[in-house]
């Protein structure tokens, strides 16, 4: 029989995923850090990964937030890393600064391929699958910034077909929005407006300049009450589930699927992730560092 559990849904510290997207100068670094502290209240817990060539070190009077820089090749097994890097560290919020990078080497190693274009696709579309999968379940807020370009359409006029502007497209995998809870449009004058929100705390609201308020906001929501899921574990067992876990992936994966014991079990966990850590040597010790 399998191990399956009935509850009701509940909304219990949430960690939100959010995509700010916009040009270049549009202020997308700044505003992601300024969610990020309002998210969490507290710098030392914000770390920035940073393929923009240092620009995280731009805006180090804000606070003692964390970077992790990498550099080319933007791999999504290196922003993986990355991310496996800062949750190991502790950080409750994420900023990737840029994802476009990933997709960008994505298809320019396509492109390099020999053989079926569609094929081809097939061996990336896994490797790309598994960067999205990291970012959706890292248990920390995580807030991506995405590069974005004039999108053009051909239209008809007089008889001929010319090139429309249609609005800014984000440099990413087509789709990608889906996969986060809030998308934030920053345009040329550092203001947002939400093209998707399913917190509904800017549905139709006017544009506006993001702020600390702006993520203390988000944080609430994350937060709000709800009822206490019926308990399907005994105390005891889920103890020891947790001491049984043997790699960092094990026990992340325990953690992500026990929203319900997150908080009462957080000694717990924390005290089996130091094991871990200090039986493996930390694995990825001398590719990343993380820097105050």
């Amino acid at each position: 029989m399998t191990n399956l559990s009935f509850r009701k849904a509940a909304r219990k510290q949430a960690k939100i995923k959010i995509g700010l997207q916009g040009s270049s100068g549009s202020g997308k670094s700044y505003s992601s850090l300024l969610l990020a502290f309002g998210l969490v209240s507290d710098w030392s817990k914000i770390v920035v990964i940073d393929s923009e060539n240092n620009s995280a070190d731009l805006y180090a009077h804000l606070g003692e937030y964390h970077v992790i820089p990498i550099s080319a090749p933007f791999t999504p097994e290196k922003y993986v890393e990355a991310i496996s890097l800062a949750i190991q560290h502790g950080m409750e919020a994420i900023v990737l600064d840029s994802i476009s990078h990933e997709w960008e080497y994505l298809v320019d190693y396509h492109s390099n391929m020999q053989g079926n274009s569609f094929q081809n696709w097939g061996k990336i579309t896994p490797r790309h699958n598994a960067f999205i999968n990291a970012i959706l379940q890292a248990p920390a807020h995580v807030i991506a910034t995405i590069r974005s370009k004039q999108d053009y359409v051909l239209s008809e006029k007089n008889g001929k077909m010319v090139p429309e502007k249609v609005g800014l497209k984000g440099v990413t995998r087509d789709g990608m929005d889906y996969e986060l809870t809030v998308v934030f449009d920053v345009d040329a004058r550092h203001l947002a407006k939400a093209s998707k929100d399913r917190t509904n705390l800017f549905v139709n609201k006017p544009d506006f300049q993001i702020t600390e308020d702006t993520g203390r906001q988000i944080r609430n929501w994350c937060e709000m009450a709800a009822e206490v899921p019926v308990q399907t574990v005994s105390e005891n067992s889920f103890g020891e589930k947790i001491m049984a876990c043997k790699s960092l992936e094990e026990l992340y994966k325990l953690f992500k699927e026990s929203e319900e014991y997150q908080e009462s079990y957080k000694e717990q966990f924390l005290e089996q992730r130091n094991k871990i850590e200090f039986n493996s040597k930390f694995k990825s010790n001398g590719k990343l560092s993380i820097e105050s």
